[in-house]
């Protein structure tokens, strides 16, 4: 899956990524989804601003968090996920992403 295709996922999500009350950021690397989850819906760019919390992730492992086959847990402790800012936020994000 690609960038663009995780970005239309969450497009589809915008309502809930609103609930989270703070900016995230997902560091691709090439690419980034920076979200305002600050506001309801939430907003959702390729800007490279500042988040409350990053997640530097491949697309591919994002997506195999996302259909179960990656334990978030596991994907940080192997460093398949790195979080960078208040690590509360991306625990939250656990339940917007399902």
């Amino acid at each position: 899956m690609s960038v663009s295709e995780i970005e239309a996922a969450f497009a589809s999500r915008l309502d809930q990524f609103g609930d989270l009350g703070a900016t995230v950021k997902f560091d691709f690397g090439d690419d980034r989804l920076w979200i305002d989850g600050t506001q309801k819906p939430a907003t959702m760019s390729h800007e490279d601003k500042d988040a409350e919390c990053t997640l530097t992730i491949t697309p591919e492992n994002l997506i195999a968090i996302q259909q179960g086959k990656l334990d978030p847990t596991m994907a940080f402790m192997t460093g398949k996920l790195k979080v960078k800012g208040n690590t509360a936020i991306a625990m939250k994000l656990s339940s917007v992403m399902k």
